[in-house]
């Protein structure tokens, strides 16, 4: 009994370590049903994890990687007719990266083949199903999933119609139906083009592969930069090694770390910004004596009291972090955060919170609800009298914190974590709460806290300013999810040089607004505001004629809205080989930048527009290293099916993206992209990898880290 536990222990450790990454979020059940007049329907149910999506069957040219069916093999029957969904309609929404509008699938959906069948002794279907899934940080590669059907299988309620003649093979012109003709070992995709037959199987390991194709790769390397490669100059098999142990050694990071961090730095920036409003300065002095009355015998307890309050304070807006992803869960806000309505509605509630900042109407919650929130406080006491009184304090200061709290929250829930939201409400509860701890330890400080006047009125219209600039991003994600088309980047940018340069003029005095008082000079703080304003604006302006705005990218539209735009600067040498590429910088003597990418992969679009296209990191790679990029859902066929060995069972590669999304999971144990690697010249992790990441910065320190670590192997 103690040996059965044991081998089942031993198996449940292997199954979990086996590589998560490595998983499909899309999982396949295939089957047969009776279609009628002698057609079968070939049934291909696809069920996707929950916060991941599939792609629709019909993706106009240009866009990702659609889901398809290939047939290796079709005996005694022929494929008729489009591999399309089954009772249900793609979600179609416009995609900014590849400016059109595309469907996709949630939960679960089933999409079917008609095949019509000739001679049910003689019935063989197999081939595969691909789809990439992805999620609002990455994308999996299109991986085939392999079915196989025989007369066995067939409906019993089958009945074959009379022999017809046979149909030609459909073209691109005549994408309703694809034929197979009977007998001939072939590869179809019913996608609306017929790709071209191919040989029979051979089962090849991926070093001999790469070793036939590194001996065409003369005529198309770049720049001939393999004329001079040899075979000799490299280790394949070494090059296909796993490196998955090198990797965890080297310290893998989270890539949800670093964003968190923000997160909460951001809540606390915010945070002290909510305090200069004119919803809670005032209260600081306040709540302070109201301690030190309550406990002029006793200070020790007044700092207590003033202590459990700020506390409270943090309490409340975690607690309201943790019930927003509880009632709707990361995914579903992340999915809502993205989503054109919703940023439409969001955008109305900052315009109307900007224009009450600028004095045309002042925006409160209820009396009645502040009223009940004090009467709580007096029939309490101890604990439960600060904590409504600092709820108390959060319904008062709702008008002005109110907004900022929508837009932390909102921010938070698109990094997917559902701990984000409650850590963006710590941060910007600490920083609220801990001036009201301070003055309560320090109440002499007090005397030197600036008092309530106009200043707080033109720190709420600044805010109004800010808020209003804020508000068009929601307007612009609504603009691109929808498709409307209204605010491209080159509008965007004009409000916002307008706003801006607005805040600057009032700033210095030369506008004003209800409840401002005339300036009799105009101070320090101003002046330096004004001219950060103006700069701000004056900044902005160069992108009016396509100039990047890298530090803007991720707030204005994308560049493809632009009207006119600069053109792009591409790579010098880029290979798309591996083999061919590790060859030369064998010859070269350089480290290697590894890159799986995908031509649907949006995020991989994202760093090559922001990231991979920064002067600083263009020159690092061009100077440093050989530079490989391989695409996952490249759909080139190999000359040979290639059949390897992955997870105990046999999966055949039949595309060039195929053998490279293989390579991604069995050298380094992941499937996701993008995904960077430094190698060197044997194919061994030289830094950490790195992912999804828009900081250039931490793209340049990832380089830097994997050039130093093979300056110094060489030294050795």
């Amino acid at each position: 009994m103690k040996k059965t536990v044991l081998r089942a222990i031993t198996i449940l450790l292997f199954l979990a370590a086996l590589p998560v990454a490595a998983q499909s979020p899309i999982s396949w059940k295939f089957s047969l049903e009776d279609a009628g007049n002698g057609e079968v329907a070939l049934i291909a149910k696809a069920t996707v994890e929950q916060g991941w999506y599939m792609y629709d069957t019909q993706i106009p040219e240009g866009g990702p990687t659609p889901t398809q069916i290939e047939f290796d093999r079709v005996e005694g029957a022929e494929a008729v007719g489009k591999f399309q969904a089954r009772g249900v309609k793609p979600s179609v929404k416009y995609d900014d990266i590849f400016e059109m509008e595309i469907g996709s699938f949630t939960g679960t959906v089933e999409f079917v083949q008609r095949l019509k069948v000739k001679d049910k002794k003689q019935f063989i279907a197999e081939g595969s199903v691909r789809s990439q899934a992805c999620n609002e940080q990455t994308c999996t590669p299109p991986l085939p999933v392999d079915f196989s059907f025989s007369e066995a299988q067939l409906p019993a309620t089958l009945t074959i119609a009379p022999a017809a003649a046979q149909t030609p093979v459909a073209t691109a012109k005549d994408s309703e139906s694809v034929t197979t003709p009977s007998g001939l070992a072939s590869s179809a995709v019913v996608s609306g083009e017929a790709v071209p037959s191919v040989a029979a199987t051979r089962i090849l390991s991926p070093a001999e592969a790469e070793r036939e194709a590194l001996q065409s790769a003369s005529e198309t390397t770049p720049e001939g930069a393999a004329a001079s490669l040899s075979l000799g100059s490299i280790d394949l098999e070494a090059l296909w090694t796993p490196v998955i142990e090198e990797l965890n050694t080297l310290g893998n990071e989270d890539p949800t770390k670093g964003s968190l961090w923000s997160i909460l730095l951001k809540g606390f920036l915010w945070g002290f910004a909510a305090l200069l409003t004119p919803c809670v300065w005032p209260m600081i002095p306040i709540t302070v004596s109201f301690f030190l009355n309550r406990n002029q015998k006793n200070r020790k307890k007044a700092i207590k009291d003033a202590a459990i309050y700020g506390a409270s304070i943090v309490i409340i807006y975690v607690t309201l972090g943790l019930i927003v992803t509880a009632i709707f869960g990361a995914s579903a806000l992340n999915t809502m955060a993205t989503s054109a309505t919703f940023n439409l509605i969001f955008f109305a509630l900052l315009l109307i919170f900007a224009i009450s900042f600028m004095g045309a109407f002042d925006l409160v919650l209820p009396a009645s609800w502040t009223n009940k929130m004090d009467s709580k406080v007096d029939s309490t006491s101890g604990f439960i009298s600060l904590f409504f009184m600092a709820f108390t304090l959060a319904l008062v200061s709702f008008s002005c914190t109110g907004p900022i709290i929508g837009w932390l929250l909102v921010d938070a829930a698109t990094h997917g974590n559902f701990l984000a939201p409650a850590i963006g409400m710590f941060g910007f509860a600490v920083a609220l709460a801990i001036p009201f701890t301070l003055f309560a330890i320090f109440p002499s400080w007090l005397k030197s806290l600036p008092k309530s006047g106009s200043w707080l009125n033109s720190v709420k219209v600044v805010l109004g300013f800010i808020v209003l600039a804020v508000s068009f991003k929601f307007l612009s994600v609504a603009d691109l999810a929808a498709g409307w088309g209204l605010l491209n980047r080159d509008l965007f940018l004009s409000i916002w040089i307008v706003l801006f340069a607005m805040l600057g003029f009032y700033l210095l005095g030369k506008i004003k607004f209800k409840g401002d008082s005339d300036l009799a000079h105009v101070s320090v703080t101003r002046a330096f505001l004004a001219i950060a304003s103006f700069t701000f604006a004056i900044y902005m302006v160069p992108g009016l004629w396509g100039a990047p705005l890298k530090p803007l990218s991720s707030i204005v539209p994308p560049l493809s809205t632009q009207d006119f735009k600069l053109g792009d600067k591409p790579m010098s040498l880029v290979f798309d080989d591996y083999e061919t590429g590790m060859a030369y910088a064998v010859q070269a003597d350089k480290p290697v930048l590894l890159q799986f990418g995908g031509h649907g992969c949006v995020n991989c679009h994202k760093m090559d527009a922001t990231v991979l296209a920064d002067d600083k990191v263009r020159e690092l790679i061009e100077e440093e290293f050989v530079f490989i990029t391989l695409m996952v859902d490249e759909r080139t066929r190999l000359p040979e099916v290639m059949e390897v060995e992955e997870n105990g069972k046999t999966t055949k590669l039949r595309t060039v993206g195929d053998k490279w999304s293989y390579l991604q999971r069995h050298k380094f144990g992941v499937q996701s992209q993008p995904f960077y690697v430094v190698l060197d010249q044997q194919g061994k992790p030289l830094s950490p990898s790195h992912v999804f990441d828009e900081s250039v910065d931490n793209y340049v320190m990832f380089l830097q880290t994997g050039l130093r670590n093979f300056k110094q192997s060489g030294k050795e």
